[in-house]
């Protein structure tokens, strides 16, 4: 058994936010072009991160890296077309 305290709220956070996206690409409220969109996103706050601050473009890159898998997971479970390039 796990000691509450012990687990990062951040932890926490993203196994809920994972959750949520997944549920709610499972119910088809969001659709595979969203999350290819979100991901776009994401990935734009990696160029964009102050390069003054070594961590943040860390933690960007963690979260780019993250949304990629989750976007990844969600299209092998669930399907869908993604997002249409113009």
């Amino acid at each position: 058994m796990t000691n509450e305290d012990s687990i990062n709220s951040g932890d926490k956070a993203m196994i809920l936010l994972q959750s949520l996206i997944c549920y709610l690409r499972e119910k088809n409220i969001l659709t595979r072009a969203d999350l290819d969109e979100l991901r776009e996103r994401v990935e734009l706050r990696v160029s964009t991160v102050n390069t003054d601050i070594p961590c943040a473009s860390v933690l960007a890159e963690a979260a780019a890296k993250d949304m990629r898998d989750l976007n990844d997971f969600c299209g092998k479970k669930y399907g869908g077309k993604h997002r249409r390039v113009n």
